[in-house]
């Protein structure tokens, strides 16, 4: 009797510490329709005035998002160290939605983790460098690699040297991204 008693302490305080737990568990807040006031964190310039997908960053320590003039800057973003970490979500432009090139949209936002990107592409992003292209459907992201050539990957397979210096990856960085990722 002793020990079933410890046990439903134990269970008890189990049960109201998994309740006062604010990690992972929280609902992803919502995208922030893209707007005139947007700028971009690593350019300081607005991103209404740039073509190509852009990028946007939740996090819990600050209420409006971290916004980026391309999709590559927003992954970028997240294998830099000196970055914040308390990353509650990640969108990008859907491009498949995307009324053209020059106008990615408002509100055509996916989760970058759930995205499909091309890289390698013909296509340059709105600062002139290679862009990492979202799409939230995987058939949208193979007819614009028909178009525009590249190559389809996921948001942990895009290799880090891709978005953090050289415009192609190397064989040695197949994908050293993945561990060092944040969220």
């Amino acid at each position: 009797m002793r020990i079933s008693g410890h046990i439903v302490v134990l269970a008890a305080a189990l049960l109201l510490a998994g309740c006062n737990d604010k990690s992972g568990s929280a609902v992803m807040p919502p995208p922030v329709a893209l707007n005139a006031d947007a700028m971009g964190v690593f350019c300081g310039m607005n991103l209404v005035e740039h073509p190509g997908p852009k990028g946007q960053i939740l996090t819990a320590g600050r209420i409006d998002p971290y916004w980026f003039s391309s999709a590559r800057d927003a992954v970028a973003f997240t294998l830099m160290p000196d970055q914040p970490r308390d990353i509650r979500a990640i969108y990008v432009s859907d491009m498949g939605r995307a009324p053209n090139w020059d106008q990615p949209g408002e509100t055509n936002w996916v989760d970058a983790k759930k995205a499909f990107f091309v890289i390698e592409s013909r296509k340059r992003g709105g600062m002139g460098a290679a862009e990492t292209v979202p799409f939230g459907d995987r058939a949208a992201a193979d007819a614009f690699v028909a178009a525009n050539g590249g190559r389809v990957v996921t948001f942990d397979a895009i290799p880090s040297n891709y978005v953090l210096g050289s415009d192609t990856p190397s064989a040695s960085d197949h994908h050293g991204a993945a561990e060092t990722r944040m969220n």
